[in-house]
């Protein structure tokens, strides 16, 4: 089972639809007993950094995921779901993160924000997650972003008048900066891949 964290941030409908199309049963949750039993948990996230830690400590998701992350259970991150697992934010006065990877989530260096649309990226050497999709594109729509490889995972970068992590994949938590859920038949296999390593 894998259990989509709800937190009252993110495309949570169209998640569990894409999840489900793996072959899992999917759970739209915030029972942490749940969270942490589920095979694998999704973390979405949309809008501002500040905004979803707050909402998470709310429901005491950073527990979940610090409990899961101390069991070695997988752990999925969507855009802002990404960003939070970092140590830090900078949009606006900026905001703690969960510290889950080493690194700050800083305003892309674009004269047109926020970055909205396909791109490919540059996927990183013996991904899993990007199994059959290395050369595809996928939908982002953000202004911030995580830019420093983290240490010991396989980072993916992508390219908007400057580099950021598009993906990280780590022993246990991967994370995708752009919206598999909304990346069409590449988005799908992107989830597959994760779901068919649970």
């Amino acid at each position: 089972m894998i259990a989509i964290l709800d937190y009252g941030s993110g495309n949570l409908r169209s998640a569990e639809r894409a999840f489900a199309l793996a072959g899992h049963e999917v759970v739209v949750t915030s029972d942490a007993k749940t969270c942490l039993a589920a095979e694998g948990l999704v973390v979405p996230g949309v809008g501002a950094y500040s905004a979803c830690m707050a909402q998470l400590l709310e429901i005491s998701g950073d527990q979940i995921i610090a409990d899961r992350v101390a069991a070695n259970k997988p752990i999925f991150g969507i855009c802002v779901g990404m960003q939070i697992l970092f140590t830090r934010g900078l949009e606006k006065s900026g905001a703690h993160g969960l510290g889950v990877f080493a690194g700050e989530v800083s305003q892309i260096a674009a004269p047109i924000l926020p970055h909205i649309g396909w791109n490919t990226v540059e996927v990183g050497v013996g991904s899993h997650l990007f199994a059959g999709v290395e050369d595809s594109a996928f939908y982002f729509v953000h202004s911030f972003a995580a830019k420093t490889a983290v240490e010991g995972a396989i980072n993916t970068f992508c390219n908007y008048s400057e580099n950021f992590l598009a993906a990280v994949e780590s022993a246990h938590v991967v994370a995708t900066q752009f919206h598999p859920e909304k990346s069409g038949a590449a988005g799908a296999r992107l989830i597959k891949n994760w779901a068919e390593s649970l």
